[in-house]
Order: structure tokens, then sequence, then C-alpha cells
């Protein structure tokens, strides 16, 4: 019941990180945000991380090219285009996006790794992608030929691309180097990314004047979404599996739209429900639908 627990908390915090994001957006640079909740992450991680990675030193060298990889695409990419995106974007469509990963996913293997992808996978495929588009021209296909597209949505489909490249590429990650050690080298080497973005943001070293509510929302992005819910993902993965964990992720739509109306008194349209009916719809037969299919044959196994 607790694994059950854990996996719903850690879909609402990673919503929570982009309604903040979004709530924040007007008066705290993008980069410096993205900066500033990493190394705070990195700070509490650091006493106990150190020792793991000293221990762990002559695998994180062996392996220096694909970990520097994962840890661009994941802490250096994914979040930081995020920020940047919920600048010109809605928090709702910034969370509605995020359902489409498993299928980008999917497509992604296909591409670059032959894996097999049925007729009803290509259909879920198309279905969600229509989604996407539905979202990112509000209801009004015509702007994909003139090219009146949000920049915003934009940087939210990079941040996508960026985390669903990293998803096809973890399965090569050595299996001897410890989670923990893997997440704090992969938070260090986001931090050195973004830092000279961050520094040329800000025009140079400068100490930032932030009010109040803004550290108050980096000290949540940095604990929750960041240190918390990394630790229940894992706690969850390993008591109920990848299959059944990975299904919690579609909550992060569901708590996204919730917490965008609530926070920031963002308007539910049309269009997001469109959309999110053909994402749905992709999701059931690209993804869903054999997930559930191949849990149903695993129990019938277990009870012959």
């Amino acid at each position: 019941m607790i694994a059950y627990l854990l996996l719903i908390l850690t879909p609402l915090f990673w919503a929570g990180n982009h309604v903040a994001a979004k709530g924040v957006a007007d008066v705290a640079d993008p980069l410096l945000m993205a900066f500033l909740r990493w190394g705070l992450a990195f700070l509490i991680l650091l006493p106990f991380w150190l020792p793991k990675a000293i221990r762990q030193w002559p695998i994180i060298k062996a392996h220096f090219p694909l970990l520097f990889w994962l840890s661009l695409t994941s802490v250096g990419c994914f979040n930081t285009f995020i920020y940047l995106g919920v600048e010109t974007t809605t928090a709702t469509n910034t969370t509605l996006m995020h359902a489409i990963i498993p299928v980008l996913i999917l497509l992604l293997n296909r591409l670059f790794f032959r894996e097999f992808v049925g007729g009803l996978q290509w259909l879920g495929i198309a279905a969600s992608l229509m989604g996407v588009l539905v979202l990112i021209t509000q209801g009004e296909l015509q702007r994909v030929a003139s090219l009146q597209l949000n920049l915003g949505d934009l940087w939210i489909l990079a941040a996508i691309v960026t985390w669903a490249l990293y998803s096809i590429t973890l399965k090569f990650k050595p299996k001897e180097l410890e989670p923990f050690t893997f997440f704090g080298l992969s938070v260090l080497i986001g931090l050195l990314v973004i830092f000279p973005f961050a520094l040329f943001e800000q025009g140079g070293f400068v100490v930032p004047n932030l009010e109040t509510p803004v550290w108050a929302v980096v000290v949540y992005i940095a604990i929750f979404p960041s240190i918390l819910s990394y630790s229940f993902w894992n706690r969850g993965v390993a008591q109920l599996g990848a299959s059944t964990a990975g299904l919690f992720i579609y909550l992060i739509p569901v708590f996204g739209t919730l917490l965008s109306i609530l926070v920031l008194n963002e308007t539910m349209h049309a269009f997001h429900l469109v959309g999110i009916a053909l994402i749905v719809l992709g999701i059931w037969l690209a993804v869903v639908r054999r997930v559930i299919s191949s849990i149903r044959k695993s129990r019938t196994r277990t009870v012959n």
C-alpha cells in the first residue's frame, strides 16, 4: 500500500514542479531557476553522495561518455527546457504534453533499435501526436502550415524529446553503478552544463535578487520534484515493478491540470479536452493495452 502512495505522490510533485515554475516565470529567469534547483539539490545530496562516488570512481571513469550523455539529456536539458517553455505557454499544456512521453519512447526505440511496433501501436502513436498538435495549436491545426506555433510549446516538445532520448539510452547505464551514485553524478554534470548559460543569462557573476516566494519555490523544486520524487519512484519500481509503476506517469497531466486551475487560475478549453482524449487513446493503443496484457499473462503463469 505504501508503494502505491509513493507512486501517486511522485507525479504530484512532478506536476507541482511545472506549476511552480510557471508561477514564478515572470519574476525569475528560467536558466537561473534550473541552476538554483539542482544546485540546492546537490548540496543536500553531497555529504551522502561523495563517499559513494569516490568508491565507484573507476566505474564512472570507464563509462564517462555515456554517463555524460545521460546527465546532459536528463538534468542538463529536460527541466531547463521546461523552465524556458513555461515562460510563454501554460502549465496546463506543459503537463498535458508529458503524456506523449511513453509513446515517443516507443517510436524512438523503433527508429534506433528496430524494436517491433504493431499496427495498433502505430495507430496509438498517430493519435497521440494528433493530440499534441491540437494542444500546441490550440485547436487551430492550420497554424502548422503557417508555422504560427507557440515558442513555449516548442520548448516543451524539445524537453519531451530529450527525456525520451534519455529513457531509450538509459538501458546502457552500467549495472554495477549504484542508482544513488548515478543520480548525484547526473545532478553534478547537469549543473556544470547549465552554469555557463545561466551565467550568460545573468550577465556575469551576480547574487540573485529574488523575492521570498521565489526562494520558497526553489526549495520546493529542489526537494520534492528532485530528491523525494527520485527516491519514491525507485522504491515503487522496486516493490511493484517497472511496468506497473510506469502507469503512474499518466497522473502528471491530471495533477498538472488540476493544480493549474486551482493555483494559477488557468482555464480549461475545449481543445484541451480534445487533446487529452486523443493522447489517452494513443497511450491506450500504443502502451497501456500492451502493458496490462503482459501483467495479466504474468499473473496467469504465476497462478498456474
